[in-house]
C-alpha cells in the first residue's frame, strides 16, 4: 500500500481494498477466491502458493499478481518472460536458495551429519522446496529425515519424533509454518535444534538463521504491477520478475540457547542480527 500511495493510488479515495487472512488454514482459501470473484475485484494479489492456487481456480478472467516460490513449476504461468494467462508476479526463488542455506547451517553447526527437513507436503512449492534441500544435501554427505506436516496440529508430534534423531532442522516456506513460527521456535529449541528459515520473522519469533528474499521489498515491488493492471496493461504481458535483494539474519539469543557460538566472520556477513 505505500508503494501503491507512491503511484498515486490513495486508499479509500482512488482504490478500495479487500483484505483476507486465512490464518494459514488451506481450507478457507477457496472460499476467499470465491468472493473476491463474486465481489468482481479488478485484481487479486496473493502472497505464498495455496492462495494463488485458489485464486486460479476460482477465475481465469480477474488478473492475478503473486508472490509465489516457482511459479512456472507451479503451472502459474507459461514462463517468466511471458506469463500468459491472467497471472503474473514475482518469484520468491525458494527453491534456488536451498543449497546456499545449507552451507549456512553447516557454518554454524560444526559436523553437521543429521539433517531433518521439515515441509507442508499441501504446498507444492514446499515439497519442490524439500526435494532441492534434499538433492543439495546429497554431496554434502548428509543423512536426510523428511518431516511432512500439513496441519498446525502436526507440528509439536513432528518435532518430538526428531529429538535426539537429528542435529538440525530446515523449515520450507510456507504460510501454515509461518502462522506457526512461534510454535516452531519453541519447540525446537525444547528439541536442541538449530533451525534455518527462509524468512526473517522465523527469526524475530525465536528461530535460529534465515536466508532469502526481502519480502517487503518482494511486496512493494508487486505494487508496480498492480498499477500496470489498473492502468490497462494484461496481467499475461507483464513478465515474471525475481529478487533482487536477499538478507540473512541470525538470532544470537537462539544461538546462545543452543550452545552455539557463531563464526565472526559469518556474523560480519549478517544483514541483522538479532542480540
Amino acid at each position: 500500500m505505500q508503494r501503491l500511495r507512491e503511484l498515486g493510488w490513495i486508499e479509500g479515495r482512488t482504490v478500495a481494498v479487500e483484505y483476507r487472512w486465512p490464518e494459514g488454514r488451506n481450507e478457507h482459501l477457496a472460499e476467499i477466491a470465491a468472493e473476491f470473484v463474486r465481489l468482481k475485484v479488478d485484481i487479486i494479489a496473493t502472497s505464498a502458493t495455496p492462495p494463488t492456487v485458489a485464486a486460479k481456480q476460482a477465475t481465469s478472467v480477474i488478473p492475478i499478481v503473486f508472490v509465489v516460490g516457482d511459479p512456472v513449476g507451479a503451472g502459474f504461468v507459461a514462463s517468466l518472460a511471458r506469463p500468459g494467462g491472467n497471472l503474473t508476479g514475482l518469484s520468491i526463488q525458494g527453491t534456488d536458495t536451498a543449497g546456499k542455506r545449507l552451507d549456512l547451517l553447516r557454518e554454524v553447526v560444526p559436523g553437521l551429519l543429521r539433517l531433518a527437513i521439515m515441509a507442508n507436503s499441501d504446498n507444492p512449492c514446499a515439497v519442490l522446496e524439500m526435494r532441492e534441500a534434499q538433492a543439495a544435501a546429497r554431496p554434502l554427505g548428509l543423512d536426510i529425515v523428511t518431516s511432512e506436516i500439513r496441519r498446525p496440529a502436526d507440528i509439536a508430534p513432528a518435532l518430538d519424533a526428531l529429538k535426539g534423531h537429528v542435529e538440525a532442522l530446515y523449515v520450507c516456506n510456507d504460510p501454515l509454518v509461518t502462522t506457526n513460527r512461534m510454535r516452531i521456535s519453541i519447540l525446537a529449541l525444547g528439541a536442541r535444534l538449530p533451525t534455518i528459515h527462509g524468512q526473517r520473522e522465523h527469526i524475530e519469533a525465536g528461530g535460529l538463521i534465515s536466508y532469502g528474499p526481502n519480502f517487503l521489498d518482494l511486496y512493494q515491488r508487486s505494487a508496480d504491477f498492480v498499477d500496470k493492471i489498473l492502468r490497462g496493461t494484461k496481467a499475461g504481458d507483464i513478465p515474471v520478475e525475481q529478487p533482487t535483494k536477499f538478507d540473512l539474519v541470525i538470532n544470537l539469543i537462539s544461538a546462545k540457547a543452543l550452545g552455539l557460538t557463531i563464526p565472526e566472520a559469518f556474523l560480519l556477513r549478517a544483514d541483522e542480527v538479532i542480540e
